[in-house]
């Protein structure tokens, strides 16, 4: 069993510390284009891929999608309970506790663990958490209206047409396909190295928030999916993906809104690099217990 973690979890592993030791060494690698091009090239080609290589009529994309629903609304409430209860500031930190970086980590480990199904399922995941990062960061932590910003997001139109010809039962012409597969080819090794890139410039100061920002996202994501799990009795693939997606540390754009708003950004990114580091050394046994369902 402990051999299959090998090819799930090691070449994650690589390209973030390529990513890392690129940065640390001082070479150039511009932040700005590569998150461009992940956010408006090749995150959306991959969510057409993935989509659109479900099996016609699979239940299992608009299932996710409400589980995924499920799991952040979840977390959502519990976690401004608990600010609230703990006198914490809700704005900046509600964020932090919902989204998990479900695309940077968490695709490629879907991918990687359960194939082209996984990836399917997977971006259903993704697509809940990059609809509610771009609505409820700007609506919590700023003061603008955030519709702009999401009808200029590309993610959402990819996501409305791999919809509708999984929803049509039809498939992108061959030419569309094959440009589409190239593009999406870019995805998963550019957020690999953006997630090395920041970890190796963001760094943690208050360690004892970073900590308990870092248990509490992770935990509690992984304890509502596990509920779901049982309650639902979801088992195989849609088990698996529902558990890792779930799980994950806490997403590099909370640090990005948490910047831009003025929302604690230093407390942010300590959350992002200690949860990431707390995922690195979980991720044997968390797929482990993904792959047993």
């Amino acid at each position: 069993m402990y051999g299959e973690l090998i090819p799930i979890i090691l070449p994650v592993l690589i390209c973030t510390a390529a990513g890392f030791a690129w940065s640390r060494l001082g070479l150039p690698m511009d932040r700005e284009t590569m998150t461009r091009l992940i956010m408006n090239v090749g995150t959306p080609c991959l969510i057409l891929q993935g989509i659109s290589g479900l099996p016609t009529g699979d239940p299992g994309f608009l299932g996710m999608v409400a589980l995924a629903i499920a799991v952040h609304g979840g977390s959502a409430g519990i976690g401004f309970v608990a600010l609230r209860a703990l006198g914490q500031p809700v704005r900046s930190y509600l964020p932090v506790l919902i989204f998990g970086n479900s695309t940077n980590l968490g695709l490629p480990l879907c991918l990687f663990a359960f194939g082209q199904e996984g990836l399917g399922l997977g971006v259903g995941y993704v697509l809940v958490g990059s609809v509610g990062q771009f609505v409820l960061g700007p609506l919590v932590q700023g003061r603008s209206s955030p519709w702009r910003t999401l009808v200029q997001t590309p993610v959402i139109y990819a996501a409305a047409a791999g919809l509708a010809l999984l929803l049509l039962g039809q498939a992108l012409p061959r030419w569309a396909g094959n440009t589409v597969g190239l593009l999406a080819g870019l995805a998963i090794p550019l957020m690999l190295l953006a997630l090395g890139q920041a970890l190796a410039t963001i760094g943690a100061r208050r360690t004892v928030t970073a900590v308990a920002l870092a248990l509490a996202r992770m935990a509690l994501g992984f304890l509502l999916a596990l509920g779901l799990c049982a309650a639902l009795g979801l088992q195989g693939t849609m088990r698996g993906v529902l558990l890792i997606q779930s799980s994950m540390p806490v997403a590099v754009f909370s640090y990005l809104f948490a910047a831009r708003y003025q929302r604690h950004p230093d407390d942010a990114a300590g959350a992002i690099v200690v949860s990431t580091a707390l995922s690195f050394l979980s991720l044997p046994a968390l797929i482990l217990f993904a792959l047993d369902g």
